[in-house]
C-alpha cells in the first residue's frame, strides 16, 4: 500500500510523518525505515527506526531512486513500512509528473509486502489521479 500525506511546504507533513513512524514502531514486528533529505530529524525518531539520509547517495533520476528503494528492500526482508519525507526531492521529481513513480511504488509494495508512506509537497488537487486515491491526509 502507498499512502500520501499531501500539503504545501510548512503545513506540518514532516511532524505528522515522524509521529506516524514513532507510533508504528511500537506495534511493528519487522523493520521500519525512514528516508529523509538530511539527518536533521535523527533525534526525533525512535532509535529502532533506521534513518537513511538520501542526500549521501548519488541519485539523479526517479529511476535511480526506485533502484535505491529496491536495494534497501533487498537487504532487509523484514521491512514493513518505509516513510519517505520530502518525496518529490528524494525521488528527483520536483516539477515532474509523479504518476509513473507512484505506480512503480505500488507494484513494489504489492510484490515485497512493504507499505510506503510519502509526504508530498503538493495540494490534494495537484496530485495525479492515481495519487488522489492514495491520500491518507491532506494538510
Amino acid at each position: 500500500m502507498v499512502q500520501i500525506i499531501a500539503g504545501k511546504k510548512g503545513k506540518g507533513k514532516t511532524k505528522y510523518l515522524l509521529d506516524r513512524a514513532n507510533a508504528a514502531i511500537k506495534e511493528s514486528k519487522g523493520s521500519i525505515v525512514y528516508l529523509d533529505k538530511s539527518s536533521k530529524h535523527m533525534y526525533e525518531l525512535s532509535n529502532r527506526i533506521r534513518l537513511i539520509n538520501v542526500a549521501e547517495f548519488p541519485l539523479h533520476s526517479s529511476e535511480g531512486f526506485i533502484g535505491f528503494i529496491c536495494g534497501i528492500i533487498s537487504q532487509d526482508h523484514d521491512i514493513e513500512v518505509m516513510y519517505l519525507d520530502s518525496f518529490l526531492k528524494l525521488a528527483v521529481l520536483e516539477g515532474e509528473d509523479i504518476t509513473a513513480t507512484l505506480a512503480e511504488l505500488e507494484e513494489i509494495s504489492e510484490k515485497y509486502h512493504v507499505n510506503f508512506v510519502l509526504s508530498v509537497s503538493l495540494d490534494q488537487d495537484e496530485l495525479p489521479e492515481n495519487g488522489k486515491k492514495m491520500i491518507m491526509v491532506a494538510l
